[in-house]
């Protein structure tokens, strides 16, 4: 396998200077690594892929050092239009390396949202004419693709791709120290519990993707309640509030609460707006918060950083509430919110982390929708 600390440092000869990117869980142990290793102005975690490529790029302007961008192949579509419309070599020309997480590659078994993505993803780069190599565990080609993409990069004056197989990287040998669990706040589970007990019964519920979606599934389960009533969304970090706030436009006579995460919310910020500005449906939007990208390894958000709730009120939302942490606070608030008309916004902070036997959802999605428009429309 290839040592995270290594390959940095290769890429650090070749004058990579300055890293972005959306955490992956095949690139966690480097993400890991360059969190711990790098100070702040050489290491950001973006709100999603295509800002990092904004990064990248500015990055370079000023100063004509190569940047690197990395990201799971999920991802690939948030950075099409800055690879094609900024950083190409037919428009500006700005030589960066993109480290890109292969999930779904052919042969290697993964979740259902990341078959046809892994699929067609070396077509997906090919159609964008970006070269790209292969990292498969192998340190020495490690080093060698290191070299061979930041020479092309600068000779083509564009993006370059290594793509990375499942388990090419060993562990981190550095990492930032785990933020210890609060005693004071609720796990997200619970949290999510409260929820599926505290809502009206005939709640239409729309979850993130990630531990939130497989952590509803499993309290529905343990309830014995109605799976139809929710949808799972596998895949599209970051647009479950707008599915939610789809259905609440199209069907204003229900009832409808999205179970979101800090760094879904942040990765689409917009949306916020789109909900706070939208003068039809009902809509309760829930964001969990535990300042961490939970599911691909737990590396840190700015969610504690930022104020949701403030943000929430200038994007016009009919009532805010947040951030709540105590159980018996969070049940009252879901019931008195859910009884309200309108767009609402609760911020509910929460500790990282989930059980270590937590499930995943039996039904594929396309089982889920046929479930879900049955239940929805009947």
């Amino acid at each position: 396998m290839i040592s995270p600390k290594s390959f940095h440092e290769s890429l650090a000869a070749e004058g990579v200077s300055f890293l972005a990117g959306v955490p992956d869980s095949l690139l966690k142990e480097f993400c890991a690594y360059v969190d711990a290793a790098l100070p702040a102005e050489k290491h950001v975690i973006a709100a999603n892929e295509g800002t990092a490529m904004g990064l990248a790029t500015g990055y370079y302007l000023a100063t004509g050092d190569l940047p690197m961008v990395y990201l799971q192949n999920s991802g690939l579509g948030n950075i099409v239009n800055p690879a094609l419309s900024i950083a190409d070599p037919e428009v500006y020309g700005l030589p960066m390396i993109i480290l890109v997480g292969w999930r779904g590659k052919p042969g290697v078994k993964d979740e259902p949202q990341h078959v046809k993505q892994g699929r067609v993803t070396p077509a997906s780069l090919d159609a964008m004419e970006i070269p790209y190599r292969e990292l498969d565990g192998d340190e020495s080609a490690a080093a060698e693709n290191a070299k061979w993409a930041a020479d092309t990069a600068r000779d083509r004056n564009g993006p370059v791709v290594l793509l990375v197989h499942k388990g090419a990287f060993g562990k981190a040998e550095q990492k930032r120290p785990a933020r210890e669990k609060d005693p004071s706040i609720m796990e997200r589970e619970e949290a999510i519990s409260l929820v599926t007990e505290t809502v009206r019964s005939d709640s239409t519920i729309v979850a993130t993707t990630g531990m939130i979606s497989r952590e509803l599934y499993e309290q529905r389960g343990f309830k014995g309640q109605d799976r139809a009533s929710d949808f799972l969304t596998v895949g599209g970090m970051g647009h479950a509030s707008q599915i939610a706030l789809g259905i609440a436009i199209a069907a204003p006579e229900k009832d409808v609460t999205c179970i979101d995460g800090d760094g879904a919310v942040l990765m689409h910020m917009g949306g916020m707006a789109t909900i706070g500005q939208s003068k039809t449906g009902n809509l309760l939007h829930i964001v969990l918060n535990n300042g961490a990208h939970d599911s691909v390894g737990g590396q840190p958000t700015v969610g504690f950083d930022v104020a949701m709730t403030d943000i929430a009120r200038a994007c016009g939302y009919d009532e805010i509430v947040g951030p709540v942490t105590d159980k018996d606070a969070v049940a009252s608030e879901v019931a008195r919110l859910t009884a309200l008309p309108g767009r609402r916004f609760l911020e509910v902070r929460v500790n990282t982390g989930s059980r270590s036997d937590l499930g995943r959802p039996k039904e594929t999605p396309a089982e889920n929708k046929a479930n879900f428009m049955a239940r929805l429309r009947g």
